[in-house]
């Protein structure tokens, strides 16, 4: 029991920042005397301190500051097909260090992968503080990662099948701390719902747009990741039977109506293009392209297609739309929501809201960070 009390308070510490005893005995539930005793543990284990309040002039001695003590650091990774990135995390959110090495997209070998993100790991760690203590590691990848064992099974875009990447990172690299392995979408919808433009929503639908389309499902504020770990695969949801082939074997997949090749592909562009050419396709929509407004109204029904079948079936309280589709919505807005309306059942439609991200391209790096925390809370605790 104590065990778990402590996890309550940290957990809230963590997600919610700084606070008083009195509102960590509203958060918790925990009784006043059980929050002084157990804060007064995390306090000598070094996890949190105390800061003496301002009274602000009123009588009475003001309730101490309960703050997380960022030395308490877990690694986040993010591989990409055209970057590697990693941070440090401290205890409470606090990105301390980040770093992102760009590569071409053909450069996806995973012993090159593994080796560029040892490096990165090693001139993070490198930055920190003298007494940080690295708990864990998160690492977002843009495939299929198998629950049981973390095994990535198939990333399509980075060209992957049967990866252990747990073990090839446990390889290559000097630090000897758990790692853990997630979808990069599962855990920008995670971050999102904790710190983005979902916070404090338990039902979020994620959707993000890069060289394929992720997706990711957080109900009643937790991933739902399916049997075997590879729900939200929305990118491959079939919407189209006359479509073009898709990276993942099959044809017609949402990803090749909604993906960033399709829009280069509409505005009349290389499909190779990359972040450049759809950066360009944004500030040329801005400034009134018609051409391009016109590539971007049809985006944007192809997304109210596929989005309403979503909206159907998980009737979420949010949509978040990342990568380029969140600088993306006001130009596809008009034209998805027409689809909803058309598409949507009456008696849900006035229950979701659309959102753009507001973590932007660091949401999966920062949902890997998450869920590194999911882990290194549990050994905070249960370390004597």
């Amino acid at each position: 029991m104590r065990q778990a009390n402590l996890h309550t308070i940290l957990r809230s510490l963590h997600l919610g920042g700084a606070a008083s005893r009195s509102r960590i005995v509203a958060d918790t539930g925990l009784t006043r005397s059980a929050v002084g005793v157990l804060v007064a543990e995390l306090v000598d284990r070094g996890y949190v301190t105390e800061v003496r309040s301002d009274s602000g002039g009123k009588r009475g001695r003001p309730s101490p500051s309960v703050e997380p003590r960022s030395k308490n650091v877990v690694l986040a990774v993010e591989v990409l097909v055209d970057s590697v990135a990693v941070a440090a995390v401290g205890l409470g959110g606090p990105v301390l260090r980040s770093v992102r090495r760009d590569r071409s997209r053909d450069q996806t070998e995973i012993g090159q992968t593994v080796r560029d993100i040892a490096s990165l790991v090693a001139s993070v760690v490198a930055s920190l503080d003298s007494g940080s203590k690295i708990w864990s590691m998160g690492v977002a990848v843009p495939g299929l990662v198998r629950r049981s064992d973390a095994m990535v099974i198939l990333a399509p875009n980075l060209r992957w099948e049967n990866i252990d990447l747990v073990e090839l990172l446990r390889d290559e690299m000097s630090l000897e701390i758990p790692v853990f392995v997630g979808n990069e979408a599962d855990l920008a919808a995670l971050a999102e719902s904790r710190r983005g433009a979902a916070a404090g929503i338990d039902d979020v639908v994620y959707l993000s747009g890069e060289v394929g389309v992720g997706g990711g499902f957080i109900s009643s504020a937790q991933i739902v990741d399916g049997v075997s770990g590879f729900a939200g695969e929305i990118g491959h949801l079939p919407v189209n039977i006359e479509g073009v082939p898709c990276n993942c074997g099959a044809v017609g997949c949402f990803e090749t109506e909604v993906g960033e090749e399709a829009l280069l592909r509409r505005a009349g562009r290389a499909t190779d293009g990359g972040r450049v050419a759809v950066a360009e396709l944004l500030s040329a929509a801005a400034s009134g392209d018609e051409s391009v407004l016109e590539a971007f109204a049809e985006h944007g029904r192809w997304l109210g297609f596929g989005i309403a079948g979503l909206v159907n079936a998980l009737n979420p309280s949010a949509i978040v739309f990342g990568g380029f589709l969140g600088p993306a919505l006001p130009f596809v807005l008009e034209n998805l929501q027409k689809q909803l309306a058309m598409r949507v059942l009456s008696v849900v439609q006035d229950d979701v809201s659309l959102f753009a991200s507001n973590l932007g391209p660091d949401a999966p790096l920062l949902g890997a960070s998450e869920l590194a925390w999911n882990h290194a809370l549990e050994a905070m605790v249960l370390e004597s």
